[in-house]
């Protein structure tokens, strides 16, 4: 899979989209996923977008939710300003030291220490994995501090990343740490965050886009593309196994045992679309490919996906790029953990 071809069609997708979409509530869809919703034994928070014609669905779009692992994407996003600051590199080395391995998801809890890696090495694993000892290599290359000083720089209000992973908060504390544990988000802030990684929006206001930003995007949209834990919003739309065929999900899961939540941007025949869906307060706490909530989550997607892109993903017809080159050229665009 050529995914430096993914990038520009994004990018040129963006610019269309904004000349081409004014944002819309889909009122039909929208009843049917709050019937649906209505129906899971647990709380559902959701904000979906398709990015070239502005269509909206959202059910508390805007309650703060725990993020579980998905509050990774801001970690990822930090380190992308980094790298195109020049401040990092992803070919720097990281040790893991003796110790300082945490359970959970990932495997580096595994390895014998201390273990050199690159930081691009390190980044992938917490995307793909949702490694969490690799996480806390990246919180500790770039603090806590200054994830949550690049939140603000995004305008995001209710998203904030508390600590390290699987590790008690250390020093002062927002009072609704204990509530939300990790960290916490808005469907609606955390789908900016994707949809900015997705877009390749690095530039801050007054910034001009950099030669270097479609390569760096590339980056982190081939991890997330690679995404290991595929039960949520691909569960019903993959046809083929994307390690076989390439993905047209790019995505970011979280999970603990009352919460599930995958945020995702969605190749589809017809645009792009980002879906961010949150589930909290689950009954189903079970560690199972049927939990409850990770069904329900499919399901969501299924309806988002199937009701904006009715051609949906086919796997035999993927393609590298989650932008409007179908609709620009005439082609068919394809479709804590």
């Amino acid at each position: 899979m050529a995914a430096g071809i993914l990038v520009p069609a994004l990018l040129a997708g963006g610019a269309l989209a904004q000349q081409m979409s004014v944002g819309h509530e889909d009122e039909p869809l929208q009843k049917r996923l709050s019937v649906l919703a209505a129906t899971h034994h647990g709380h559902v928070a959701l904000y979906a977008t398709q990015l070239n014609t502005g269509k909206t669905v959202g059910i508390d779009s805007d309650r703060p939710v725990q993020t579980a692992s998905v509050i990774k994407l801001t970690i990822l996003f930090e380190a992308m300003e980094q790298v195109r600051a020049g401040k990092a590199k992803w070919d720097e080395k990281l040790t893991l030291a003796k110790g300082d391995a945490v359970s959970g998801s990932g495997v580096l809890t595994f390895f014998d220490a201390p273990l050199t890696l690159t930081l691009k090495d390190v980044l992938t694993m917490m995307v793909i994995m949702s490694d969490n000892t690799a996480t806390n290599m990246a919180i500790d290359r770039f603090g806590v501090d200054t994830v949550n000083a690049r939140i603000d720089w995004l305008g995001l209000k209710d998203t904030h990343l508390y600590k390290r992973v699987m590790k008690p908060a250390t020093g002062p504390m927002p009072a609704d740490q204990p509530k939300f544990g990790l960290g916490k988000t808005t469907p609606r802030e955390m789908a900016t965050v994707m949809e900015r990684i997705g877009e390749c929006q690095l530039a801050g206001p007054g910034e001009t886009t950099m030669p270097g930003d479609t390569a760096i995007c590339d980056v982190a949209l081939k991890m997330l593309k690679n995404q290991f834990y595929r039960n949520t919003v691909p569960r019903y739309l993959e046809k083929l196994d994307s390690s076989e065929t390439g993905s047209g999900i790019a995505s970011k899961t979280g999970s603990l045992n009352a919460v599930r939540a995958d945020v995702a941007i969605v190749e589809g025949k017809t645009g792009p679309m980002v879906l961010s869906i949150f589930t909290y307060d689950n009954e189903d706490k079970s560690w199972t490919a049927d939990n409850e909530a990770e069904v329900m989550i499919g399901r969501l997607a299924k309806d988002i996906v199937e009701a904006w892109s009715p051609a949906g993903l086919d796997g035999k017809t993927l393609v590298p790029g989650l932008g409007l080159a179908g609709l620009v050229g005439g082609g068919a665009v394809g479709a804590s953990k």
